[in-house]
């Protein structure tokens, strides 16, 4: 199994929850190593797997454009970006993280960023699953410094608006050049499963609820305390429904 996938929807909806505990499910299917990819500026994604990120893509990015004059002699630019990038990845016991970290400043970015999307290509081809956790909307994927998706989750809480932003995502999504194979419908934070209004309302918007996660008193602790996300139990009622939404789109994780 060789696949991507991309976790994206309004801001805290859960989105980096539900990453970092696919991260987990993949790992112990024994899909290693699994690349985690946080794509979202304000990066989470690291405390929740219990890792901490020293520099990002965007740092990089910024470090190159700084010693563009000044780099030692036989290294070009292009090797400098591709070497830092592959030093910035953070490894860890079953996966590997890769921060994209802050978008464009002011000024020239079109050969960086060119680079960098080589670079995150070729190290994200080393990997059987990657797991990309989005910022809110699809403005990472809309730089396209991503590889293309199999799989894109659009995580919505139970209301109404959230739906409406959900569906707005899915539009935009067949717009982009990056190719998404599947967009799949997941609500968030659910208590006393869905109610019947909710999946009418996603019907009417061309959408189909195909999985939820439960709201989660564990989950809760956890994120208060500043404990990482993936240290929940094996029983946890959110990580059971993140292996299942897995499975239900079609990654084996048993």
């Amino acid at each position: 199994m060789k696949k991507s996938l991309a976790v994206t929807g309004k801001g805290g909806c859960g989105k980096t929850t539900l990453a970092a505990l696919m991260v987990r499910a993949l790992v112990e299917a024994g899909h290693t190593p699994v690349l985690a990819v946080d794509a979202d500026p304000n990066t989470n994604l690291d405390a929740a797997l219990g890792v901490k990120i020293e520099q990002t893509v965007g740092d990089v990015r910024e470090e190159g454009l700084q010693k563009i004059e000044s780099l030692p002699a036989g290294l070009t630019r292009t090797e400098f970006l591709r070497l830092r990038t592959q030093e910035a990845l953070v490894e860890a016991d079953g996966f590997d993280l890769l921060a994209m970290g802050r978008p464009e400043g002011p000024g020239c970015y079109c050969f960086a960023n060119s680079i960098l999307r080589g670079a995150v290509d070729q190290i994200s081809a080393n990997y059987a699953c990657t797991v990309i956790d989005c910022e809110a909307g699809l403005e990472h994927l809309s730089r396209r410094t991503t590889r293309n998706l199999d799989d894109l989750v659009v995580l919505a809480d139970p209301s109404v608006r959230s739906l409406e932003t959900a569906a707005r995502i899915v539009k935009l999504a067949a717009t982009l050049k990056v190719q998404i194979k599947n967009c799949h419908l997941v609500l968030s934070r659910v208590r006393n499963g869905v109610p019947q209004l909710l999946q009418e309302a996603a019907r009417e918007r061309g959408l189909e609820i195909e999985g939820i996660v439960p709201d989660d008193e564990e989950i809760r602790s956890l994120d208060e305390q500043g404990k990482p996300l993936i240290k929940v139990s094996s029983e946890n009622a959110v990580f059971l429904a993140a292996r299942q939404l897995l499975e239900t789109i079609g990654w084996q994780t048993k």
